[in-house]
């Protein structure tokens, strides 16, 4: 199957789970403890109380890629972000995240990944942080670690996201944007974990093996 057609009916899927759950007039899901793969999320930065959040709006400077954001707002349709496996090494649908674990977290509206490389954020001068590729597909600087104290990443906790290609870890330090996306946050990497580098997963569908809205099982 085409990739874009399978990654569009993927998001599909999970978009009737999200939409039935609330609406009540699906099942609800067992209560889980942990992060899974392929779980759909909004991701907190605890320091700064904002989402993790991109839009088709391309960054005016640095690479000119898609930009990724911090917004306060919890209803954002755009904050909800799908934690997959890297591309060589797909996760087991449903499967929990190991602390350690190296994984691409993909934007659910347009299907590009969080990424980093070697540019200056526009507002800090870290580094910057990215949406990049197509349909899920992008290159070997998506990948990201999750640092967690545990075993496996637990769904109350609050994490770090290292990057592997460059080491950074997705921070927020409370640097505003204006128009056209005026007051929400930049979001960058930094080269050392601070307070400003713990996320949690907040709103979502987290998927176990028994639920098929996923169809794929790296996905």
């Amino acid at each position: 199957m085409d990739a874009a057609v399978a990654f569009r009916g993927i998001v599909a899927s999970v978009l009737s789970v999200l939409l039935l759950l609330s609406s009540g007039c699906g099942a609800k899901e067992p209560e889980l403890n942990h992060v899974t793969c392929g779980s759909l999320v909004k991701l907190l930065n605890t320091r700064h109380n904002v989402r993790l959040h991109s839009h088709d709006v391309k960054y005016g400077s640095g690479s000119g890629q898609q930009s990724v954001t911090g917004v306060e707002t919890a209803e954002d349709a755009n904050s909800y972000w799908q934690i997959r496996g890297k591309p060589d090494r797909p996760c087991q649908r449903g499967s929990p995240i190991k602390c350690g674990q190296a994984v691409r977290i993909t934007h659910m509206k347009t299907g590009r990944n969080l990424h980093s490389h070697h540019f200056s954020s526009p507002l800090s001068n870290n580094q910057e942080v990215s949406a990049f590729g197509e349909n899920g597909q992008g290159d070997d600087l998506d990948v990201w670690t999750v640092q967690c104290d545990g075993v496996l990443w637990e769904r109350d906790e609050a994490v770090r996201f290292k990057h592997v290609g460059t080491e950074v870890f997705l921070s927020v330090t409370g640097e505003q944007y204006g128009h056209p996306i005026r007051g929400q946050r930049e979001v960058h990497g930094m080269s050392s974990p601070t307070q400003h580098s713990w996320w949690r997963t907040m709103e979502g569908v987290f998927i176990q093996p028994s639920m098929e809205p996923l169809r794929h099982d790296e996905l």
